[in-house]
């Protein structure tokens, strides 16, 4: 293909376009926008340099000249989206501000469902990534250890949250894929989880139920994990 290196390259390293030729008619970020909407659209799968280049007016092979495959295009996406990370003052309380980013980025990937497929160490290298990691140490300057413990912190935040969100996003596309509703099925599955723990064959189960037998906090058992990937990073006394 135009543009595909016989040896490995990072895209950022590249030139906006290759080839020969009039002014570029497109940018990274143009290319990138028009993925991020199909994937958001359509989902990941329904990416390709195909669709890309008819999003953009342009033919398949034109754009390989800006982007020679599509795992770069994918780099391109995850660059993009990481943009959306806002960035604030740090506030001085490491813990608030881990709590504050593992939030953001539950947001970010429930806003392009798609990100968690492609959350790699492979694409923490552009631009907008790097900028968002640099704001994360920052915010984490008060907390006295090595930097490689809070590159250690940042990656176990971003791994709970990718994680949860996986699952949710799981959870969400079963019950829209049911032919009855998820609070029907939850009554069910309930009655029958009851009735086996009322059996006596599970006397630890049934424990646990008598101390805590209301619904579960989603919200809660987020904010519990992180708080638990925390407690192993706080300084001990």
């Amino acid at each position: 293909m135009a543009g595909r290196a016989a040896v490995p390259e990072v895209i950022w390293a590249r030139p906006e376009r290759t080839g020969r030729g009039p002014r570029p008619a497109y940018t990274r970020a143009d290319i990138a926008a028009a993925a991020v909407r199909i994937a958001d659209e359509g989902g990941l799968d329904a990416v390709s340099m195909r669709h890309v280049a008819a999003a953009l007016g342009c033919g398949t092979m034109s754009l390989y000249n800006y982007v020679p495959r599509k795992e770069d295009l994918y780099e391109l996406m995850v660059d993009a989206v990481s943009g959306e990370h806002e960035e604030w003052e740090p506030s001085g309380d490491w813990r608030a501000d881990m709590r504050r980013v593992a939030r953001d980025t539950r947001a970010l990937m429930h806003r392009h469902p798609w990100l968690p497929r492609l959350m790699s160490p492979v694409y923490g290298f552009s631009p907008h990534a790097l900028r968002y990691l640099e704001h994360c140490l920052a915010c984490l300057d008060p907390l006295e250890t090595t930097y490689g413990v809070k590159m250690q912190l940042v990656a176990m935040i971003n791994g709970v949250v990718t994680m949860y969100v996986v699952n949710e996003l799981a959870t969400a596309e079963r019950a829209r894929s049911l032919p009855w509703s998820e609070e029907q099925e939850n009554a069910v599955r309930i009655g029958y989880l009851g009735s086996q723990v009322a059996s006596g064959a599970y006397p630890r189960m049934a424990a646990a139920f008598t101390e805590d037998p209301g619904p579960i906090d989603l919200e809660a058992v987020f904010g519990f994990a992180v708080e638990r990937v925390l407690d192993a990073f706080a300084p001990r006394g």
